[in-house]
């Protein structure tokens, strides 16, 4: 094939996929306005179809404004779904990917029946909840058939065995590496050595998980109390969450200090290097944990259990468990960056309720669909540190299209939370930007397949979770 041909080919299977990714996102955005209180009421107002009459009563022109909106875009988004089938058909994709497309586009006909039914009688008319399972559906047709024509178009076949990871006894002796760091010499200034110390210290803790984390305890605050959060709660429990971060921080440094050494983005890490002797970083974690376990406490019991669960889950499951031993290390260690969101509902609540373990999904599904882009980046220098991360183990190809994967579990899991609780458009706004930002960069990196474009991802997944989280607050809180 001549190399016009190819570029030609490559660029009709590249607006493909920008096709498949508009087309998901307009499914998503027809669940997520359906899944939020917004257009409750604005069903009500509209009850003929295909077209909405103008109601008698003028305080409901907003909702009527809502329902022609919800129609409208459904009639964009069929036609979505419709011309991605047709194309996926021209183009002669894999019968898989062509399969996903055509049981989108049938489920849609039947959707768009259910809703006509729905409107004109009434929600009692259908089986309750049958509207929005099959969305449910239909969204995951879509992002399953972008994944498969993902990988089809841009992966590499065998490429799982191009990196392997290094064994984690005897590495460091059998070859020079680069990651290898070098014992830190103090300096001989009183003043600069406390500077140096106490900033060792600070690293240890981790702090550049905190923001993130404790906007996810915040958020879990903020559904539980809305409007009525006190201030003590808010301190307590954000307070308890620092501590807790940094003490399964510090036990973190202490556990993989000898497997840092050999790892380029890890080896200047406080006990890597020598700076802080094992003893007083163990001494240091423990003062961190009994000190988190105390401003706990001062709220409830469970807040106090659940924190120390996190602590130990990720110093002791992920750490040792699970990141040295399993490609799921990423999966299965997402329940650490999750419990935050129940240690903020049952600070509040003192209990563990459904809109909280929701939140916690969330976090759970979006964990791998962040990191992996992560993992891409630093692939090497995991495989010298011995850790079977995704890429490692099998391959870019298989990670970026789990990126995809998780993405769109994400995005259900924003679903489903908005299905549960009271959060309305700007978050239901939210998530439709910012989950359609951080899909765009997922579909770039798997055509530029660059470190760049790793962290380009990695950097989006970040902004969608803090954007949603903020949505969260400020929804639960002013609105």
């Amino acid at each position: 094939m001549a190399p016009s041909d190819t570029a030609r080919r490559l660029g009709t299977r590249t607006r493909f996929s920008g096709l498949l990714a508009a087309t998901a996102v307009g499914v998503y955005l027809l669940l997520i306005i359906g899944a939020t209180t917004s257009l409750t009421d604005a069903a009500a107002a509209c009850s003929t179809w295909p077209t909405c009459h103008t109601p008698i009563d003028p305080l409901s022109q907003t909702e009527l404004a809502i329902a022609w909106g919800h129609r409208l875009a459904a009639v964009v988004v069929g036609l979505l779904v419709a011309a991605s089938t047709v194309m996926a058909v021209v183009l002669g994709t894999s019968v898989r990917v062509r399969y996903a497309l055509v049981t989108a586009l049938g489920l849609y006909v039947v959707q768009v029946a259910i809703g006509a039914v729905t409107a004109t009688n009434g929600p009692a008319a259908i089986v309750p909840g049958l509207h929005l399972a099959l969305g449910v559906v239909i969204f995951s047709a879509v992002v399953l058939a972008l994944a498969w024509d993902l990988e089809l178009t841009t992966g590499v076949e065998d490429e799982t065995d191009t990196v392997s990871p290094a064994p984690l006894e005897g590495a460091v002796e059998d070859q020079p590496d680069p990651g290898t760091a070098t014992p830190r010499t103090l300096p001989s200034g009183l003043l600069a050595r406390a500077r140096l110390t106490a900033f060792a210290y600070f690293k240890m803790m981790k702090p550049r998980l905190m923001w993130l984390l404790c906007l996810v305890a915040a958020a879990g605050m903020a559904l539980a109390a809305g409007s009525e959060l006190d201030g003590y709660t808010i301190v307590a429990t954000l307070g308890g969450g620092v501590l807790a971060i940094g003490a399964s921080g510090t036990f973190n440094h202490v556990l993989e200090r000898d497997v840092d050494q050999r790892m380029a983005r890890t080896a200047d890490r406080p006990l890597a290097t020598d700076v802080i002797p094992v003893r007083n970083a163990v001494i240091f974690g423990l003062f961190l944990t009994a000190a988190s376990m105390t401003a706990f406490l001062t709220i409830n019991a469970l807040a106090a259990a659940l924190g120390l669960a996190a602590i130990l889950f990720y110093s002791v499951v992920y750490t040792l468990l699970l990141k040295p031993n399993t490609v799921q290390n990423t999966v299965l260690g997402g329940a650490a960056g999750a419990l935050p969101a129940l240690i903020g509902w049952a600070a509040v609540t003192n209990e563990i309720g459904l809109p909280g373990l929701a939140l916690a999904g969330v976090i759970f599904l979006w964990t791998p669909a962040h990191f992996y882009n992560l993992a891409l980046a630093y692939q090497d220098d995991y495989a010298r540190g011995g850790f079977p991360m995704m890429p490692v183990v099998r391959g870019e190809t298989v990670t970026r299209k789990h990126i995809v994967y998780y993405i769109g579990a994400t995005l259900l899991g924003t679903i489903g939370l908005a299905w549960i609780t009271d959060l309305g458009a700007l978050y239901a706004g939210t998530v439709v930007v910012f989950g359609g930002i951080f899909l765009w960069a997922a579909v770039r990196l798997h055509f530029e397949q660059t470190e760049a474009a790793a962290f380009r991802s990695f950097h989006a997944s970040n902004a969608f979770l803090g954007a949603v989280l903020v949505a969260v607050l400020v929804d639960a809180l002013v609105l």
